[in-house]
């Protein structure tokens, strides 16, 4: 019986490998390139990388996987060194991320002592948040943002009061004038018209081709329902909500709002009737889009009635099936069909002149949970949804082609965050009608080509246990994201198997600054189910039981805290007092109050 004779693998038999659930001829085989692999590397590290891809396959068992991933690092010193890489970032694939590009061409400009994309990449974060002007310059170059009218700074610092309350973060980008719809639907070439905007595929329809939105289509399509929203006499400033599942008439009808000056209600499509309400009250919602009914598999539940038993204002109905609304419309809503009627009279409907905003105006109003209370009421501005696209830009390197996909809903943050991390990159939106955990979803995220695949946890366990993911092809992607729930190791190494290993970012932070906190990246090694930085132009402050701050530099526990200057983050509340949520009896650090998170966080060298 064959055994591996490096002092890692020294106990590990053919049988070992039998056991897993591999034929005794593929067994013997895999065995033998395996000593081959393990006689020839150095370290850990290098042998699992080599290991993961240049020998195992998501054809393989997942006992394989698991077998050699723990096997790998059986005398790793996770104490002293942290939890062991499951992805380790090559230096040429690191020169082509969005960072790298800017570390190649201007490295030894921007740091004091640079040395390559991977080795100087914690000396740019320091960077982006001890010179936030450099930062933020960098980023809006690369989004390409079009402004009215430029800021006087990236920074206003000093400026420490908004609407009347204490803002210890500053204002960022001020006397900026914009509109970020109108950002995300930039047309400055005709190939740019001509490239996928959108593309989606329902639930059922597995083999059916993709269906897809060109940019310059989607462009037309926000604009008719932009003239149709002022045809029905709504006017910059209002609060129009969305209650519907996320397709792209959800992602046409959400960027038109915001072009027409008005501002998105983000209300998910799970919510009862009582906190429908609850939401519209507090946004003093003018009107309302929704879905007649929401389709799951074979069965149907109600949507348009539950807006009708919450008393929302008048609405504007769009059906869920091709053969038209399947309820009877109170008076004075409309279908769809007859909203975008009102557009006839319109010289040029497929055109629309966006609605210039100041920088601090409101683009969309979202929630907390509202699970100990009422929700929180956070409006997002227009400089909100470049956090968003920056965040999307540094740590998940979506670039100009990609393909992103995130089951989610414009209910919840990552609704929005999807389309501008999308849109403002030059990326495409793919989105998938219906439920996720099933074959439907993953051959969808095959055909799509999906480059980055955002989800929550559960969503990764129940792939597992249905094995719902065999036999489709994902190695076109190059990361995976998750947030909103706690991970688990072993689901995450077992997600990673399906392509290839590729990395996870973990991603967490908060709807009240429109993205992460604490991360990933891509020129990092990523461990299973931990962050590896914090998010570029955040600074973590981590507290000791009397608040006052830990040493950055060394391993800590604590709370963890936020300094307040975070880009697009929240100043206000429309139900609270956003000072006193957020700040109250917090400590100073430097002069700043710092923002608490509610966690418990620490650190490693």
């Amino acid at each position: 019986m064959a055994k591996c004779r490096d002092k890692i693998f020294g106990e590990l038999t053919e049988m070992d490998i039998r056991d897993t659930g591999l034929s005794p001829s593929k067994a013997e085989l895999f065995c033998k390139n395996l000593i081959r692999i393990v006689q020839s590397t150095q370290g850990s590290v290098n042998l699992w990388i080599k290991i993961s891809q240049a020998l195992l396959t998501p054809a393989h068992p997942f006992a394989l996987h698991r077998l050699l991933y723990h096997t790998t690092y059986k005398n790793w010193n996770s104490e002293l060194l942290g939890p062991p890489p499951a992805w380790t970032p090559a230096l040429e694939d690191a020169k082509l991320t969005n960072i790298g590009r800017i570390l190649v061409a201007r490295g030894a400009e921007l740091l004091a002592s640079y040395k390559d994309p991977i080795a100087s990449f914690n000396d740019f974060y320091q960077l982006s948040v001890e010179k936030p002007e450099v930062y933020w310059d960098i980023v809006l170059k690369e989004l390409g943002l079009k402004f009215h009218e430029r800021p006087s700074c990236i920074l206003k610092s000093d400026e420490t009061n908004f609407l009347g309350e204490p803002c210890p973060g500053g204002r960022w980008l001020p006397g900026a004038i914009l509109n970020v719809a109108e950002c995300c639907l930039q047309l400055d070439s005709e190939e740019r018209g001509r490239e996928i905007a959108v593309m989606w595929r329902n639930e059922g329809q597995d083999d059916s081709p993709i269906s897809c939105l060109t940019m310059a289509e989607l462009r037309e399509r926000v604009c008719r329902v932009a003239n149709a929203l002022e045809g029905a006499g709504f006017r910059k400033g209002d609060a129009i909500a969305i209650n519907m599942p996320m397709d792209v008439h959800a992602v046409i009808i959400y960027l038109a709002v915001i072009l027409a000056g008005c501002a998105v209600v983000s209300i998910a499509d799970s919510f009862a009737p009582s906190e429908i309400a609850s939401r519209l009250k507090i946004s003093k919602a003018e009107g309302i889009f929704t879905q007649d009914v929401i389709l799951r598999g074979q069965r149907t539940h109600p949507l348009y009635n539950r807006v009708v038993e919450a008393n929302g204002p008048r609405a504007i109905v769009l059906p869920a099936r091709d053969d038209g609304i399947q309820v009877v419309l109170r008076e004075g809503d409309m279908t769809w069909d007859k909203f975008l009627e009102l557009t006839s009279t319109v010289d040029r409907p497929d055109d629309f002149n966006a609605v210039a905003m100041n920088i601090d105006d409101t683009s969309n109003i979202l929630f907390s949970s509202g699970t100990t209370g009422d929700p929180k009421a956070i409006p997002w501005t227009h400089a909100t949804p470049i956090k968003a696209a920056a965040d999307a830009w540094a740590h998940h390197d979506i670039r100009h082609r990609d393909v992103v996909a995130w089951p989610t809903n414009l209910g919840w943050m990552m609704g929005p965050w999807l389309i501008y991390a999308a849109l403002l990159n030059r990326a495409s939106i793919a989105l998938y009608n219906g439920a996720p955990l099933g074959y439907g979803f993953a051959k969808f995220v095959q055909d799509a080509k999906v480059t980055m695949l955002g989800l929550v946890p559960s969503i990764a366990k129940a792939w597992r246990n249905t094995q719902v993911v065999h036999g489709c092809d994902w190695f076109h992607l190059r990361c995976f994201s998750s947030s909103g729930e706690a991970s688990n190791v072993d689901d995450y190494l077992w997600l990673m198997s399906q392509a290839k290993y590729k990395p996870i970012i973990e991603y967490c932070g908060g709807t009240e600054i429109g993205g992460g906190f604490v991360t990933g990246s891509m020129l990092q090694p990523q461990t299973l189910s931990a962050f590896s930085t914090p998010a570029m132009g955040c600074k973590i402050v981590i507290l000791d039981d009397r608040g006052q701050p830990l040493p950055s530099d060394l391993p800590a526990t604590g709370e963890c805290a936020l300094d307040p200057s975070i880009f697009g983050s929240s100043t206000r509340l429309l139900n609270a007092s956003h000072y006193n949520v957020y700040y109250k009896g917090m400590p100073q650090v430097q002069g700043k109050a710092v923002i608490t998170v509610h966690m418990v966080a620490w650190t490693t060298q």
